[in-house]
């Protein structure tokens, strides 16, 4: 089991670039492999994650190469969801994003695949999607009352549409519905409480599927071709977030991040770090499928503030950052409706809560949430963490870290090559900076 141990550092001034943004990674080959031709995809993020939805593809006869040694560059030839029946399961690692849009996309596939997924991936729900899907006319049978993995799912030559009304914000739930629609007669919606990352919309947008919105309920209609366009991937926010706070915590710090995605359902951390006081402009470019552009941070006093509502989906993945981001405020943070977390690569709310209770914290847990009681930037103390498997957890504390006196370790910290393989590079180069 590997580690990080990581010190504290004084103020720092940096410029850097993330990787590619996992969730359009991940969607940029699913759409590109149903398109009608040969799409070119720059960016990719050829992560662990990534890569399971590469390989799940290939084992379906998709045709994708790779452009250059990185993996970065990726050629994927569409063949219009002609997909064949893989000879074995198809291993979606630690990747729900994977597992669950694969079920989507084999919607149409009268046959059926088995998927399968690591420990951590067969402990998480998916049920969620079983059931819309199943009202489509699609079979997904999993282990037990969740319908965890391993997963036998069984397509139709006939899928239904559906008027489905989702009882979570989720842009895993409606992609899924949405890859299924397609393969429908007519038009399927799908509404949410509140509104979830719009990627899927986009991207189909951008490959010219058709599909609106109006208030909390996207319309697409069925039998639509996606056109083979290439896809240029922004940097993933989601990875920037962590050094966001890095900067946004520590007065005299400076942080630029360039070409970083800027999606409106994906900036949710900025805007909460904004109301904590921190100092963030962006500059933003609207001429690509997704929005991106450059973001800027000089360090500042945080503040508590109450997180909560319709803003959680936009920033669901970044809350553990955020957490440590209220850990080094002053005042008190309150997060809740923030449910999803309890079924994440682990139980966020729980693993976040005790790390930070070993590190000086006060912490109230919530079922949906927590309060914690900010020690400001100088309060934190060096403790071991449990990253728990999961990639978020391992990398917010590493942040913490940056802050704690003495040596700070985090125990299991392999996970973080499923989202940022150069996570750890980037973190030396800052503890170098001492």
């Amino acid at each position: 089991m590997s580690e990080l141990r990581v010190h504290p550092i004084d103020k720092f001034a940096v410029e850097l670039k993330v990787p590619g943004d996992k969730s359009i990674s991940h969607r940029s080959v699913m759409f590109a492999a149903i398109s009608n031709g040969t799409c070119e995809i720059d960016g990719f993020l050829p992560s662990e994650d990534c890569l399971a939805t590469v390989g799940a593809l290939k084992q379906l006869g998709v045709e994708i190469k790779s452009l250059n040694e990185s993996s970065t560059k990726l050629i994927v030839k569409g063949n219009r969801r002609q997909f064949v029946q893989p000879s074995e399961p198809i291993d979606c690692g630690n990747s729900g994003t994977t597992m669950r849009l694969m079920c989507g996309l084999l919607a149409g596939c009268n046959f059926e695949v088995e998927l399968v997924g690591d420990e951590s991936l067969s402990k998480r729900p998916m049920d969620r999607i079983a059931k819309p899907l199943l009202e489509m006319g699609v079979s997904v049978r999993g282990q037990g009352k969740n319908c965890t993995a391993p997963l036998i799912v069984r397509g139709s030559s006939r899928v239904k549409n559906v008027d489905y009304e989702s009882p979570v914000a989720s842009a895993q739930i409606k992609s899924a519905v949405m890859l299924a629609a397609l393969a429908a007669e007519g038009k399927s919606t799908i509404t949410e409480p509140f509104l979830s990352r719009d990627h899927t919309e986009r991207m189909l947008n951008y490959l010219l599927v058709k599909n609106v919105r109006q208030g909390r309920t996207i319309s697409i209609w069925g039998g639509q071709q996606a056109e083979s366009r290439d896809i240029i991937v922004p940097g993933d926010l989601s990875s920037a977030a962590f050094w966001v706070v890095a900067a946004a915590a520590r007065p005299g710090s400076t942080l630029l991040v360039n070409e970083v995605g800027l999606n409106p359902t994906r900036v949710g951390v900025l805007n909460a770090l904004i109301r904590m006081g921190a100092r963030i402009n962006e500059r933003v470019d609207e001429s690509n499928c997704e929005p991106m552009g450059t973001v800027e941070v000089t360090g500042s006093k945080l503040k508590g503030i109450e997180i909560g509502g319709e803003e959680i989906p936009k920033m669901i993945d970044e809350i553990p950052i955020l957490a440590v981001a209220a850990a080094l405020a002053e005042g008190t943070t309150t997060i809740r409706d923030a449910h999803e977390l309890r079924v994440k690569e682990s139980d966020r709310i729980s693993a976040v809560a005790e790390n930070l209770r070993r590190m000086g914290v006060s912490v109230q847990e919530f079922a949906d949430g927590m309060e914690i009681q900010g020690v400001g930037p100088h309060g934190l103390k060096a403790a071991e963490i449990e990253s728990h498997g999961d990639h978020r957890i391992a990398m917010s504390f590493a942040v913490a870290g940056l802050y704690a006196s003495g040596e700070t370790i985090i125990h299991g910290t392999e996970c973080i090559a499923t989202s940022y393989p150069g996570f750890e590079e980037e973190l030396n180069q800052l503890l170098k900076r001492k």
